[in-house]
Protein backbone atom coordinates (compact mmCIF):
# COMPACT_ATOMS: atom_id res chain seq x y z
CA UNK A 1 0.00 0.00 0.00
CA UNK A 2 1.09 3.54 -0.76
CA UNK A 3 0.03 6.83 1.52
CA UNK A 4 2.42 9.03 0.32
CA UNK A 5 1.23 13.28 1.24
CA UNK A 6 3.66 16.04 -0.61
CA UNK A 7 2.52 19.95 0.50
CA UNK A 8 3.78 23.15 -0.07
CA UNK A 9 1.95 25.80 1.42
CA UNK A 10 2.53 28.70 4.14
CA UNK A 11 1.75 27.91 8.07
CA UNK A 12 -1.28 30.01 9.22
CA UNK A 13 0.36 30.88 12.42
CA UNK A 14 3.71 30.31 14.94
CA UNK A 15 4.17 26.59 15.87
CA UNK A 16 3.73 25.64 19.47
CA UNK A 17 5.85 23.01 19.97
CA UNK A 18 4.54 20.32 22.70
CA UNK A 19 5.20 17.52 23.94
CA UNK A 20 3.97 13.70 24.76
CA UNK A 21 3.50 12.95 28.73
CA UNK A 22 5.19 10.50 30.13
CA UNK A 23 9.32 9.59 30.43
CA UNK A 24 10.29 10.22 27.04
CA UNK A 25 8.49 13.48 26.32
CA UNK A 26 8.91 13.03 22.73
CA UNK A 27 7.90 16.55 20.81
CA UNK A 28 5.05 17.10 18.28
CA UNK A 29 3.44 20.37 16.75
CA UNK A 30 0.19 20.00 15.44
CA UNK A 31 -0.14 23.13 12.51
CA UNK A 32 -2.43 23.87 9.29
CA UNK A 33 -0.53 24.66 6.45
CA UNK A 34 -2.27 26.84 3.83
CA UNK A 35 -1.60 25.46 0.23
CA UNK A 36 -2.93 27.52 -2.98
CA UNK A 37 -5.06 25.37 -5.45
CA UNK A 38 -4.04 25.66 -8.66
CA UNK A 39 -6.29 27.36 -10.43
CA UNK A 40 -8.38 30.47 -9.88
CA UNK A 41 -12.33 30.48 -9.11
CA UNK A 42 -14.93 32.66 -11.00
CA UNK A 43 -14.12 36.00 -9.97
CA UNK A 44 -10.47 35.31 -10.82
CA UNK A 45 -9.13 34.75 -7.32
CA UNK A 46 -6.96 31.97 -6.16
CA UNK A 47 -8.10 30.00 -3.04
CA UNK A 48 -6.68 27.43 -0.66
CA UNK A 49 -7.08 24.45 1.40
CA UNK A 50 -5.90 24.53 4.34
CA UNK A 51 -4.32 21.07 5.33
CA UNK A 52 -4.02 20.16 9.65
CA UNK A 53 -0.77 18.79 10.16
CA UNK A 54 1.56 17.29 12.71
CA UNK A 55 5.28 17.13 12.62
CA UNK A 56 6.96 14.95 15.43
CA UNK A 57 10.61 14.45 17.36
CA UNK A 58 13.27 16.62 15.89
CA UNK A 59 11.63 17.98 13.05
CA UNK A 60 8.68 19.32 15.47
CA UNK A 61 11.39 21.04 17.52
CA UNK A 62 12.84 22.70 14.24
CA UNK A 63 9.80 23.74 12.77
CA UNK A 64 9.20 25.84 16.36
CA UNK A 65 12.65 27.04 16.40
CA UNK A 66 13.20 28.20 12.77
CA UNK A 67 9.39 28.86 11.22
CA UNK A 68 6.46 31.30 12.00
CA UNK A 69 3.33 32.30 10.96
CA UNK A 70 3.54 32.92 6.57
CA UNK A 71 6.55 30.57 6.50
CA UNK A 72 6.75 28.56 2.90
CA UNK A 73 7.62 24.87 3.72
CA UNK A 74 7.64 21.65 2.08
CA UNK A 75 5.71 19.16 4.07
CA UNK A 76 6.04 15.33 3.19
CA UNK A 77 3.76 12.17 5.22
CA UNK A 78 1.16 10.13 5.20
CA UNK A 79 -2.51 10.51 5.57
CA UNK A 80 -3.70 9.34 8.98
CA UNK A 81 -7.08 9.35 10.29
CA UNK A 82 -8.53 8.90 14.45
CA UNK A 83 -11.83 9.38 15.93
CA UNK A 84 -12.78 9.94 19.35
CA UNK A 85 -15.75 10.14 21.03
CA UNK A 86 -17.27 14.03 21.88
CA UNK A 87 -18.45 15.22 24.81
CA UNK A 88 -22.37 14.53 23.05
CA UNK A 89 -21.18 10.96 22.56
CA UNK A 90 -20.94 11.16 19.00
CA UNK A 91 -17.90 9.93 17.01
CA UNK A 92 -15.56 12.26 15.37
CA UNK A 93 -13.38 11.43 12.69
CA UNK A 94 -10.20 13.79 12.10
CA UNK A 95 -7.91 13.31 9.50
CA UNK A 96 -4.19 14.95 9.16
CA UNK A 97 -0.83 14.10 7.15
CA UNK A 98 1.79 13.46 9.39
CA UNK A 99 5.23 13.07 9.19
CA UNK A 100 8.61 13.99 11.17
CA UNK A 101 10.29 16.42 8.55
CA UNK A 102 9.58 19.21 6.23
CA UNK A 103 12.03 21.39 4.12
CA UNK A 104 12.29 25.75 4.83
CA UNK A 105 11.84 26.70 1.50
CA UNK A 106 12.86 30.22 1.41
CA UNK A 107 15.47 32.05 3.41
CA UNK A 108 15.71 34.30 6.13
CA UNK A 109 15.98 37.07 4.07
CA UNK A 110 12.96 36.74 1.88
CA UNK A 111 10.07 35.92 5.09
CA UNK A 112 11.71 38.92 6.59
CA UNK A 113 11.18 41.10 3.77
CA UNK A 114 8.12 39.54 2.87
CA UNK A 115 6.85 40.63 6.33
CA UNK A 116 8.49 43.80 5.53
CA UNK A 117 6.93 44.35 2.58
CA UNK A 118 2.96 43.47 3.47
CA UNK A 119 3.82 45.87 6.75
CA UNK A 120 4.28 48.62 4.41
CA UNK A 121 1.13 47.71 2.14
CA UNK A 122 -1.14 46.92 5.03
CA UNK A 123 -1.69 43.67 3.50
CA UNK A 124 -2.07 39.79 4.60
CA UNK A 125 1.84 38.79 4.66
CA UNK A 126 1.03 35.53 4.11
CA UNK A 127 -0.70 36.29 0.74
CA UNK A 128 2.69 35.78 -2.11
CA UNK A 129 -0.09 35.36 -4.96
CA UNK A 130 -0.79 39.26 -4.76
CA UNK A 131 2.70 40.55 -4.47
CA UNK A 132 3.31 38.39 -7.60
CA UNK A 133 0.77 39.85 -10.12
CA UNK A 134 0.67 43.86 -8.79
CA UNK A 135 1.13 45.99 -11.69
CA UNK A 136 4.70 47.11 -10.74
CA UNK A 137 5.84 43.09 -11.68
CA UNK A 138 3.67 43.35 -14.77
CA UNK A 139 6.75 44.47 -16.85
CA UNK A 140 8.97 41.39 -15.42
CA UNK A 141 6.46 38.55 -16.44
CA UNK A 142 6.50 37.41 -19.69
CA UNK A 143 3.61 35.78 -19.05
CA UNK A 144 1.62 38.59 -17.86
CA UNK A 145 -0.11 39.86 -21.46
CA UNK A 146 -1.73 36.94 -22.45
CA UNK A 147 -3.09 38.85 -25.44
CA UNK A 148 0.58 38.47 -27.50
CA UNK A 149 2.24 35.19 -28.38
CA UNK A 150 4.97 34.50 -26.40
CA UNK A 151 8.38 35.01 -28.47
CA UNK A 152 10.24 31.09 -28.00
CA UNK A 153 12.74 29.59 -29.85
CA UNK A 154 12.72 25.62 -30.82
CA UNK A 155 16.36 25.86 -29.23
CA UNK A 156 15.17 26.57 -26.10
CA UNK A 157 12.40 24.01 -25.76
CA UNK A 158 13.91 20.29 -24.05
CA UNK A 159 12.33 18.34 -26.61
Amino acid sequence: MINNVVLVGRLTKDPQVQYTQGGNGVAYVNFILAVNRTFTNSKGEREADFVPCQLWRKGAENLGKYATKGSLIGFQGRIQTSSYDNQQGQRVYRTDVVSDRFSLLESKQEAEARRQNANQQGSDPNSDYGSRNSPENKESDPFADKSKPIDISDDDLPF
